[in-house]
């Protein structure tokens, strides 16, 4: 039985991860059955190519490096979510997106895509990179989630508007292959998720620019750019482990091991890159943890934290 959770942040909660995966490695009965880190995803900024979540801040080499080694060292993927959907034909041969491409090709990291095009450029220029489909395509259509997992992709992040649609799961043809978001904050069938994705992209490449030209000025939000009318602010990115398990599509830890994973599935998404580290903590202690063991587990990983400078007491 395994439970391959592929974990938020690798930039923002780079030793908050490494912190946890080094508890995973020393304190294994704290955890539940069959729990691996399959992947740390997230981007190192400004790269314009990164999608999901916007993200400010400039990682430098050294610092890119540093990070990409720490986790590979400890049998970890990165995996760059460069699902960025209103990428054009002049943004692939961006200078950062394809020196951080170069420093991580190595056969072992991944990447997650949502544009054609990008997909296109990555697998004839960088072709040892595992590639992931990304959620942000939006793919609700059970026969077209089939065609996607038949496609040449290490993994296929599912919609999670299907993730109790389990007519669909069930005949999914390649479930080992396929990622379930168990945790998301959204609201079910939001109207306004692909807007919120091409408004982000549009955010990222602005601020990728700006940063590459002017990176000691501060940088002014694209006015206008909102992706639902009045409003450029989602209401419920912020919201604990403990508000989302009334939400639709949410996953309980207990159903991942006792529907899920009998099922066939074994890959799911803990997301969170723009959470606090008090609030990824909790997600991580409810899904990961046993629950007879998270306040030991929880006392812990904040000792080891603060010996780390992640936080302070």
């Amino acid at each position: 039985m395994k439970a391959r959770f592929h974990l938020p942040g690798f930039t923002q909660h780079f030793m908050f991860n490494i912190t946890f995966a080094e508890m995973l490695k020393h304190c294994p009965g704290f955890f539940r059955e069959g729990v691996e880190i399959a992947s740390v995803y997230g981007t190192f900024p400004p790269a314009m190519w990164n999608g999901g979540r916007f993200q400010f801040g400039r990682c430098d080499e050294g610092f890119i490096k540093q990070v990409i080694k720490m986790f590979n060292d400890r049998n970890i993927p990165l995996r760059f979510t460069f699902t960025n959907p209103v990428l054009e034909e002049k943004h692939l041969h961006d200078e950062y997106c394809n020196m951080i491409m170069r420093l991580a090709d190595n056969g072992f990291n991944e990447v997650i895509v949502a544009s054609p095009l990008l997909e296109e450029y990555i697998r004839k220029t960088y072709p040892d990179y595992k590639i992931t489909s990304s959620t942000c395509k939006r793919i609700t259509n059970a026969d077209r989630l089939y065609s996607e997992v038949e496609k040449d992709y290490h993994i296929v992040v599912i919609d999670y508007d299907l993730n109790h649609d389990f007519d669909t799961l069930a005949n999914i043809p390649d479930k080992k292959k396929c990622e379930i978001l168990v945790n998301a904050c959204c609201e079910a069938k939001c109207p306004y998720r692909s807007a919120h994705y091409n408004a982000i992209g549009k955010e990222q490449i602005a601020y990728a620019q700006h940063m590459a030209k002017t990176p000691d000025k501060p940088y002014t939000m694209l006015p206008g750019n909102n992706y639902r009318k009045g409003s450029d602010k989602c209401d419920y990115m912020d919201r604990s482990i403990f508000e989302i398990q009334e939400l639709p599509n949410f996953i309980s830890a207990g159903d991942i091991w006792e529907k899920y994973i009998p099922m066939g599935f074994e890959q799911f998404k803990i997301e969170g890159r723009t959470f606090n580290i008090i609030a990824l903590m909790e997600h991580y202690m409810y899904y990961m943890i046993k629950p007879e063991k998270r306040d030991e587990a929880r006392y812990i990983f904040m000792q080891q934290l603060a010996m780390n400078k992640v936080i302070k007491f």
